[in-house]
């Protein structure tokens, strides 16, 4: 009775998966990695709590390296195919892209604003203003 359940409910899943698969697709979806830049995506949902929690700490970071480097949010429950796109396993995860595009970083879950200013910095890019990277949103 019990592997019955449960091929029930999968079925369920996969059926529903592959539906918003197909459906969930948004055409506002930014260029990721954006061309000539560091690039930092965040892919998440903005209904999800960890993803919540990085809200502020993006919309922070977009503006103090605003022309240094894009920081990008992606809501894969709004953009399904982009989930499949980066080989999503579990949100939030962050991606770090260099110059060239290349993948040079990758961290499931939250992640601090320190944390985040320090992959950067590992990448050659710097806030507009050292001070404002100090700030306690983390």
């Amino acid at each position: 009775m019990k592997r019955i359940v449960l091929l029930v409910v999968a079925v369920i899943f996969l059926v529903g998966f592959g539906f918003c698969l197909a459906n969930g697709q948004s055409s506002s979806t930014p260029e990721v990695p954006a061309k000539d830049m560091v690039t930092m995506v965040d892919i998440g949902a903005k209904k999800c709590i960890p993803c919540k929690m990085m809200a502020p700490i993006l919309e922070s970071l977009e503006k103090e390296y605003k022309g240094k480097a894009a920081i990008v949010f992606i809501d894969v429950w709004e953009n399904r195919q982009q989930g499949q796109r980066f080989g999503i396993h579990s949100i939030p995860t962050q991606i770090f892209y260099d110059k060239a595009g290349k993948e040079v970083y990758r961290h499931e879950g939250f992640l601090s604003k320190d944390s985040i200013v320090a992959q950067l910095e590992e990448l050659g890019v710097k806030a507009g203003n050292p001070n404002e990277s100090k700030n306690s949103d983390r």
